[in-house]
This record gives C-alpha cells, sequence and structure tokens, in this order.
C-alpha cells in the first residue's frame, strides 16, 4: 500500500510539473529576433509574463503602473518582465511605436496568431502570470483593478 501511495504521488507531482511549465511556442520579438517560449528563463529568479494588446486600456494602465515600480522590483528581486502582445499581424506594428513611446523597458513578444495565447490557456487580457525561479507558473489572474501590482509584488517576493 505504501508503494502505491508512493508512486501516485510521484505521479501527481510530474503532471503538476508538466502542466506548470511553459509550453513551447514559436514568436518574435519586438525587433524580429525568434523566440521559443519553453526557454524562457531568468536564472532562478521570477519572470512575470503579461498578455496585452494596444487596443486594451486596463492592459495599459496596469504596464503603466508596473512600469513605474519596474525598477524598484528589479533591484529587490531580480524579476523579468516580458509582456506578450496578442495584436493581430495588421495592428502589430502599433506595439513598438506604443512600448517606446511610453518608454517601456519590457521585453516585448509578438503572438500575432495567437498561439501562445491559446497555449496558456488565455481567454482575455490583461492576464498576467508569476512564474517562480524553478519555471512553475505559481499564479495568474485576468483583470485589472488600481493597485493590484502590490499583489504581484508580494508574490515575487517570495
Amino acid at each position: 500500500m505504501k508503494k502505491i501511495i508512493t508512486t501516485l504521488l510521484m505521479i501527481c507531482a510530474l503532471a503538476m510539473n508538466v502542466w506548470s511549465a511553459l509550453p513551447a511556442v514559436q514568436l518574435k520579438d519586438i525587433n524580429g529576433k525568434p523566440v521559443n517560449t519553453a526557454k524562457i528563463s531568468n536564472d532562478g529568479k521570477p519572470i512575470i509574463i503579461s498578455f496585452w494588446a494596444t487596443w486594451c486600456k486596463p492592459c495599459i494602465r496596469e504596464l503603466k503602473a508596473i512600469h513605474e515600480l519596474y525598477p524598484e522590483w528589479q533591484d529587490e528581486t531580480g524579476v523579468r518582465i516580458i509582456i506578450v502582445s496578442i495584436d493581430d499581424a495588421q495592428n502589430a506594428q502599433k506595439v513598438k511605436p506604443l512600448v517606446d513611446g511610453l518608454g517601456w523597458e519590457y521585453e516585448v513578444l509578438l503572438d500575432p496568431n495567437g498561439d501562445f495565447k491559446r497555449a496558456m490557456n488565455v481567454q482575455a487580457v490583461p492576464h498576467v502570470f508569476v512564474i517562480d525561479g524553478k519555471g512553475n507558473i505559481i499564479h495568474n489572474h485576468s483583470g485589472y483593478t488600481d493597485g493590484s501590482e502590490q499583489e504581484l509584488y508580494e508574490l515575487i517576493k517570495k
């Protein structure tokens, strides 16, 4: 009986790791460089991945709020923030001017076909994932309310 329970626990642990790992999707960054999402890492430090769109006002508000705190977050936790635009191919040309105009220093990936969005089961934007230093998704939420960036900060400090 003890062996059966141990085996079941190991199977559950393996299944949890399979579900928590980032799926392998080939995207491009804002400069056209290819990026395999399964290889996203941060040397054992946390990562925030935020799905957004240029037409999404709550997305812009959230990313502006985080941008103000990002240098402090990086100093304290080493967090890496990656924002994934879900703008379609027609609107993808608006991403770089918007990011540059707002002075955002995020890493920007483009998902014009929604492949990564679907693989991460994102239904609506903004949608944020917090990934621990081991590559496990420890938190995700959609929508934005003023001040929710503090919840993200508490999560990345852990």
